[in-house]
């Protein structure tokens, strides 16, 4: 199943994609879509649900994440072409929550931004606790898949004293959805095809075959080292292509880029670049 939220910001409704791609109000079901009413929420019948008018916006497709924990370096080709090695292990860090909002939401670029990048990624919505599980274990903790832009400063990143976070957290630079889709719907987690677009123009290509860890790995690495809750958000690294490792010349984004993204069976995003501009006290997700 797919689940959304729907609506202006800060006010949105839970909603459900039906086998027709349409929209449907989940409101006489479940108050919001959270870790606590998923089971609640797959218990629909989508024809008994009311279609929603209109193309209205989507926010993150779950309320109520409690962290973010990101992977770096976990495509070979990524990281090689950011000038560095490949990782032996997982790569860890965290993205702020104040970076989450919807899929089609502006990215606004961070004051005096330089070296904005673009990331697809595969992301993971925790379903039950994961403290030091097993890899085989890891995949029955997952409450569903969702398409995430990691987008990042690197100048923030990498020449701020290498704590990425300064790079990765600025506010709208974590838009995820369009929808939670469950594990059922997702044969297999490692052979989804993967590709981002700058203004028309193909970045990146790849498939979460190629990942240096897999998915489950993932999963019980970090458990082992940070306490995963229901309604966690774990993304699992990029493949090649992003602007910083493009040749002669890297590639930032500017204000009035058009970042389109897609993971198959997860949906699309479509974001335009923003410059710096001051927030309302709204969340972005």
């Amino acid at each position: 199943m797919k689940f959304c939220r729907y609506g202006s910001r800060g006010a949105e409704r839970p909603g459900l994609i039906d086998g027709e791609g349409r929209l449907r109000d989940l409101s006489a079901l479940v108050e919001d879509i959270t870790p606590a009413t998923l089971a609640a929420a797959r218990g629909a019948d989508p024809a008994t649900l009311p279609l929603v008018e209109g193309t209205p916006r989507l926010g993150v497709p779950v309320k109520g994440i409690g962290k973010i924990v990101a992977i770096g370096l976990n495509y070979a080709d990524h990281a090689k072409e950011s000038g560095l090695p490949i990782p032996t292990e997982p790569v860890m860090f965290m993205k702020a929550l104040s970076s989450l909002t919807g899929p089609n939401d502006e990215v606004m670029l961070p004051k005096n931004s330089t070296h904005s990048d673009w990331e697809v990624e595969l992301g993971v919505i925790i379903g039950k606790t994961c403290r030091n599980i097993s890899e085989d274990a890891a995949l029955d903790h997952v409450a569903g898949y969702v398409l995430v832009n990691d987008v990042s400063e690197r100048f923030n990143q990498k020449q701020r004293g290498s704590q990425w976070s300064k790079g990765k957290g600025h506010d709208s630079f974590c838009p995820v959805g369009p929808w939670l889709v469950t594990p059922d719907e997702i044969a297999d987690p490692q052979a989804l095809d993967m590709r981002l677009d700058v203004n028309g123009t193909r970045m990146q290509t790849g498939n979460t075959r190629t990942m240096i860890f897999t998915l489950r790995q993932l999963i019980a690495y970090v458990s082992d080292y940070v306490t995963l809750y229901p309604g966690d958000l774990l993304i699992t690294g990029t493949p090649p292509g992003v602007g910083e490792g493009k040749t002669p010349e890297p590639i930032f984004l500017k204000p009035g880029d058009v970042m389109e993204l897609e993971i198959a069976g997860l949906g699309t995003q479509r974001q335009t670049v923003a410059a710096w501009h001051p927030l309302d006290d709204a969340p972005l997700a």
